[in-house]
């Protein structure tokens, strides 16, 4: 064309190619989320995370998250956002239950180390510290308080 009416612009097929498979990967890095433990961190849990006590809650304490039988020794259990521990006979630590690598739930723990499923992140069972990565933050605290054989949050 001339004139007034501009130039014809032809668009080759490599250039669509590369532009929608730049959309794509743009899209596949945004949901693998980051790296950076800073922004991927979660904070501890405030409570409701559904417990083998049903999730009652007494006058003056929060919600209930575990028999203190429940919890084998050296191992834990996961209770909806809470990862409750016993490292040591009679100890009982918690943590939020969503890995700081990419906020996945951990899963297992035992042997005094708690395993993140998705990536194999292993953290201490003792303080939430990192053993081992891709995580390099380590998991937040949870407060509990044990009372008698009940587990509750604080």
């Amino acid at each position: 064309m001339t004139g007034s009416q501009g130039t014809a612009r032809t668009v080759t097929r490599r250039t669509v190619v590369a532009a929608v498979g730049g959309a794509g990967l743009t899209v596949a890095l945004t949901a693998c989320g980051t790296d950076d433990p800073a922004q991927s961190a979660e904070a501890p849990p405030a409570g409701g995370g559904a417990g083998t006590g049903g999730g009652e809650s007494a006058a003056g304490g929060g919600t209930v998250l575990a028999k203190t039988a429940d919890i084998p020794e050296g191992g834990g259990m996961v209770v909806g956002d809470v990862v409750v521990t016993q490292p040591e006979p009679g100890t009982f630590k918690a943590f939020s239950s969503k890995c700081t690598h990419q906020g996945c739930a951990v899963k297992d723990v035992s042997e005094g180390v708690i395993t993140c499923p998705c990536h194999n992140s292993l953290f201490d069972a003792n303080d939430g510290s990192v053993k081992g990565g891709p995580a390099t933050a380590p998991l937040p605290p949870a407060s509990i308080t044990v009372e008698g054989d009940t587990i509750r949050l604080a």
